[in-house]
């Protein structure tokens, strides 16, 4: 199979450089005669038993002969000996007998992973229902079918891929692109001690004064350090999987790793979070909580969850109430000191559901079926904005029979001076998704605004791409220069509409960023840029970037929209079979993404193979019948 193994401008060679021995990772085991307090916390909780091995105590599933039936197909659960079985449609749609290869998550649904092939686990859309006890499709509106890109057997369910990594420790994909295959690795299953605080062997050499060498650890043999005064890096490591992001590297990142230095995190695009930045898709808790007062006053996840458990601290609105009350909390200084448990504030009755803190100001909202999740960004309920924007609100989510017009109208009557009412981005991202005429202006005011949260104005910055001018590239400049990481990330995509010259002279100090995000997405938009004109003081960091941005790419050989981007980059540079190439293996990997096909036709038929382009185009068409656009295309072709 033919890769991109050459579409950068610039290759980099260096030599590896000398290193003090690693430390290894030495399993949970070793950490819990020492740690007994914290591993009984950890015994039975949700990372615990993130990946479990299938056992007669683990699994928990009927597997008594029952079935679920669904389009036609009916899936059997069974045991052979004290194997636990599965038969259901395979990737060619028959029906085939699976062993079940591992036990995913306990409640309140658990899913299965199967190896469809020697070393390629696909997680199962009917799992159990743990509350209810039956099993259940994730996704029975989808009509999905074998050969559908998004059925179990897709690449959109390989567990390898697209899971395993926030339910393991020391997890690495290793796929190996020519052979499609796996030989994935982990530490261990589950998500043990050293997920988040490193591997273990220095520090246990530590605790018993045997001689250790520091290879960047701290004074007790660990990677990272989360004392007192560290709660952003706290927060990143949980962010590292309880985040909507793109992963930078093959596996999972040395504990202590910065969020911005191993992924780039998604922004508050539309299909992803409404325009308020309320939730909307699967996108867990990290950018939801970055828009929070909480989180700008140093609130972190150990504030509200025992670190080891996972649970909350305490029950109910004792949670909320340890800070926000009359007493406050003297770590917050800032807070108003108010009665807020009460019904003067919440005008509900006591002890009801609807005067719970997280019915008004954390939503929920139901992923993969039955799990809900709630709402990270703990916002002021804003019927308002449901008015002019169409995003929800947590009146109507209880009150469905009314409109939002007389939820406005009670959050008015019960405060009228509210400071929480008033212009609100969500107006101008609202704007911009209904495709209204230059919103240009309101999207650079949202980018330099400083009272925003940093992800605001990073999605404030990306929607600005379809507006960018030689001016606004100017205005907007000493964003490049910002703290944050995300902001300059982000800000790097508008030079593109500045001189070359210009452009190359301001994003050549953000190949050397301390954030692999930013250097990516600076090497990204330098290969639109014309490489004579970087000067040769930077020539060393941009091909230090421009491997990162490699590396990031060839890690991802098994995302279908990672080949998409190389076809992109394939044109840019002009290398047409590169482009060919990588258009094909995105449309093989998933062939119901119809852009991909769109590009091998159009290569085919520009590269003079007129025969392979309309044998491409019927492929295309099979695998999508009707679709218009292919229709379309058939009718160009001569």
């Amino acid at each position: 199979m033919l890769l991109l193994r050459s579409f950068l401008i610039v290759t980099l060679f260096l030599s590896a450089a000398a290193t003090l021995a690693e430390p290894e990772y030495v399993g949970t085991d070793a950490c819990i005669d020492c740690h007994q307090e914290e591993a009984e916390a950890w015994q039975g909780s949700h990372h615990d038993l993130a990946w479990t091995d299938p056992k007669a105590d683990t699994v928990l599933g009927d597997f008594s002969g029952t079935t679920f039936t669904l389009n036609g197909i009916t899936s059997r659960f069974t045991t052979e000996g004290e194997t636990f079985v599965i038969e259901s449609d395979g990737p060619d749609g028959a029906m085939t007998r699976y062993p079940v290869a591992g036990v995913i998550g306990v409640a309140p649904l658990q899913q299965y992973a199967l190896e469809t092939e020697e070393g390629r686990l696909q997680s199962f859309d009917v799992p159990w229902d743990t509350v209810q006890g039956e099993w259940f499709h994730m996704y029975p509106d989808q009509g999905l079918l074998a050969g559908d890109a998004l059925h179990w057997t897709g690449p959109y369910k390989t567990w390898n891929a697209r899971c395993a990594e926030c339910h393991a420790t020391d997890y690495q994909r290793n796929y190996d692109p020519e052979t499609r295959s796996y030989t994935s690795t982990q530490a261990e299953i589950g998500v043990g001690c050293e997920a988040c605080h490193g591997p273990g062997s220095a520090h246990i050499a530590w605790a018993s004064d045997a001689p250790w060498q520091p290879a960047g650890l701290n004074d007790q043999g660990l990677s990272v350090d989360y004392a007192e005064g560290n709660g952003e890096g706290l927060i990143q490591q949980c962010a590292s999987c309880h985040s909507r992001r793109e992963p930078l590297l093959g596996g999972s990142p040395a504990p202590g790793t910065p969020f911005h230095d191993a992924y780039r995190l998604s922004n508050l695009r539309p299909g992803l979070y409404h325009p308020d930045g309320q939730i909307l898709d699967e996108v867990y808790v990290y950018g939801s909580f970055l828009q929070s007062k909480m989180y700008a006053q140093g609130v972190t996840c150990k504030n509200c969850h025992d670190v080891h458990s996972a649970d909350l601290k305490t029950e109910g609105n004792a949670t909320c109430t340890q800070c926000h009350s009359e007493a406050g909390n003297g770590d917050f200084p800032t807070l108003k000191l108010a009665v807020y448990d009460d019904p003067s504030h919440h005008f509900h009755s006591q002890g009801s559901e609807a005067a719970e803190c997280k019915s008004c100001h954390m939503i929920e909202r139901v992923y993969m079926g039955i799990d809900g999740r709630h709402d990270h960004s703990f916002r002021v309920p804003r019927p308002d904005l449901t008015v002019s924007t169409g995003s929800p609100n947590a009146c109507n989510d209880c009150h469905k029979d009314r409109s939002p017009q007389w939820a406005d109208r009670q959050v008015k009557r019960w405060y009228p001076q509210s400071s929480h009412r008033g212009p609100h981005f969500a107006e101008t991202f609202a704007a911009v998704a209904r495709g209204s005429a230059d919103m240009g202006a309101d999207l650079r005011d949202l980018a330099v605004y400083e009272d925003l949260p940093a992800i605001v104005r990073a999605t404030a910055l990306e929607m600005l791409q379809g507006y960018a001018t030689p001016r606004l590239a100017d205005e907007l400049a000493h964003l490049l220069r910002h703290d944050n990481p995300l902001i300059r990330a982000n800000a790097a995509a508008l030079q593109s509409s500045a001189r070359p010259e210009t452009a190359v002279r301001r994003l050549a100090p953000l190949l050397s960023d301390d954030m692999r995000a930013v250097r990516i997405a600076t090497a990204r938009e330098m290969l639109n840029l014309p490489s004579n004109l970087l000067p040769e003081g930077n020539r060393v960091a941009f091909g230090q970037a421009m491997q990162d941005y490699q590396t990031a790419l060839q890690t991802k050989l098994d995302f279908p929209e990672t080949h998409m981007q190389l076809g992109g980059i394939a044109l840019v540079t002009r290398n047409f079979d590169g482009a060919l190439a990588a258009f094909s293996e995105a449309a093989l990997l998933d062939p119901q993404m119809v852009q991909a096909w769109t590009m091998v036709v159009r290569l085919n038929a520009a590269l003079g193979k007129p025969d392979a382009a309309k044998a491409s185009l019927s492929e295309a068409l099979a695998a999508n019948p009707g679709d218009q656009m292919l229709l379309l295309l058939r009718a160009q072709l001569p």
